[in-house]
């Protein structure tokens, strides 16, 4: 590829990538999404966008030409996703119709960064969140109680969470919602929850919020749809960033907000690793 037909490559985190675990025989889908994994990783480093996908495992100052400050990508630890049930296949295996996550849905929450804080509150008990504290996320009153009412109709099973801050004192929020099938979830997530344009319901110390057009079509996990937005000025006490995550029976839902900005490299880092967790 000559330097005229290069082109540009979106920031990928620089944690190390994701490892999945070894799929059924059967499970074919998941066998070429690691494959097509595996050549983006030979590609990318051989054409000399290492950046993105190459070197993701080394520290910049290792690189050659990378001797610079972090662009504010977050140190995640190595991910690696749970083992699964003796005999079930993954969420997105030719015979899993129902796109069911077998594996414990609290080990599928993406962990904090290094050097953050944990937010105690969101462990729930036995590391259920309860809905009612999921639903505090929501500003009014009534698109809570409506929003409770659709779990319910949808058969919400359970709720995995955390929290954390970090240095910069930008807050994270992450919440897998267990439904029974992934058409209750995608049904969900089509109609009014995640339009394009903005979200379905206003979440607390949020104004108005837009589609995030600053996601890269090539970081996206091709089974996970996701939709981001961002909130416009005037902000209030803080600057919120939301996205909702598709992915089989799980509702993702990610929040960061932070006094002045919320960053856009770490919350679009943030939504990439969790849908290749899920994904």
């Amino acid at each position: 590829m000559t330097e005229q037909q290069h082109t540009e490559v979106p920031p990928m985190p620089d944690a190390a990538p994701l490892v999945p675990q070894p799929a059924p025989k059967k499970d074919r889908r998941v066998l070429r999404a690691v494959l097509r994994w595996t050549a983006a990783v030979v590609v990318f480093a051989a054409a000399g966008a290492g950046t993105a996908y190459g070197i993701t495992g080394m520290e910049r100052t290792d690189v050659p030409g990378l001797k610079t400050e972090s662009d504010g990508r977050w140190d995640y630890p190595t991910l690696t996703k749970p083992p699964l049930p003796s005999g079930s296949p993954g969420p997105f295996a030719e015979d899993n119709k129902a796109g069911a996550h077998y594996a414990d849905l609290r080990a599928l929450v993406l962990p904090a960064p290094k050097g953050a804080t944990e937010d105690k509150a969101l462990s729930g008990k036995d590391g259920w969140l309860a809905t009612k504290d999921f639903l505090a996320e929501y500003a009014q009153k009534d698109e809570r109680e409506t929003l409770r009412q659709k779990f319910v109709d949808n058969g919400l099973r359970h709720i995995a969470a955390r929290g954390w801050t970090t240095p910069d004192g930008t807050h994270t929020r992450i919440y897998l919602l267990h439904f029974d099938t992934a058409a209750v979830v995608d049904d969900m997530f089509s109609s009014d929850i995640a339009p394009y344009s903005s979200p379905g319901y206003q979440l607390r110390g949020a104004g108005s919020s837009v589609n995030d057009e600053g996601f890269a079509p090539q970081a996206r996990v091709e089974e996970v749809p996701y939709s981001a937005y961002v909130e416009t000025k005037p902000y209030g006490a803080e600057m919120v960033r939301q996205a909702y995550l598709s992915a089989g029976d799980v509702l993702g839902v990610i929040v960061q907000s932070r006094k002045g900005t919320a960053q856009p490299v770490p919350f679009r880092q943030t939504v990439i690793l969790q849908s290749q967790l899920l994904g």
